[in-house]
């Protein structure tokens, strides 16, 4: 998983990466990689877990007109990590499907700490990467069985 700044903007940002990767992660797998991090920084909660609707918009074949599909239960929290020094550091958001506001302060947490100089690398060895595999593996396996099913239809030519 790359996780450098890309050079065309049309691609998403390395912070886009990951937060795309733990907000798709369960909330047992979230917590248990915080409960494994030896030095858990100082927090505070700007924005406790709030849940609420958001409105899911599509295009007709995927690059027609746009139109509202529907309304889905979605959860948001902002974290602020906490200098040593008395200050404040770091800024982190989580937005999350469903209605988990664990889930969503866990990744906010852990968007604060990748922002973090310090922290960045091993956040990124440990709980990304490891993560963002498990996802992989999954769609692979979706893929795999739906593959199973495919049926390829031909049209076969009648000559004279």
């Amino acid at each position: 998983m790359s996780l450098a700044a890309p050079h065309d903007h049309s691609e998403p940002t390395a912070r886009q990466r990951w937060l795309a990767v733990l907000a798709k992660a369960p909330v047992t797998r979230l917590a248990a990689a915080w409960e494994s991090l030896g030095d858990k920084p100082a927090y505070r909660l700007l924005r406790r877990g709030e849940t609420g609707l958001v409105m899911v918009r599509g295009r007709i074949g995927g690059s027609g007109s746009p139109f509202n599909f529907g309304e889905m239960t979605m959860t948001r929290a902002a974290v602020q990590l906490l200098d040593p020094a008395g200050g404040v550091a770091e800024t982190g958001f989580g937005h999350v499907a469903g209605r988990s506001v664990r889930r969503a302060e866990l990744v906010a947490l852990f968007d604060a700490m990748l922002q973090d100089p310090a922290r960045h690398e091993a956040i990124i060895e440990r709980v990304v990467v490891p993560l963002a595999a498990e996802q992989d593996a999954a769609k692979a396996a979706r893929t795999a069985k739906v593959m199973e099913s495919k049926v390829d239809f031909f049209t076969m030519v009648r000559g004279e």
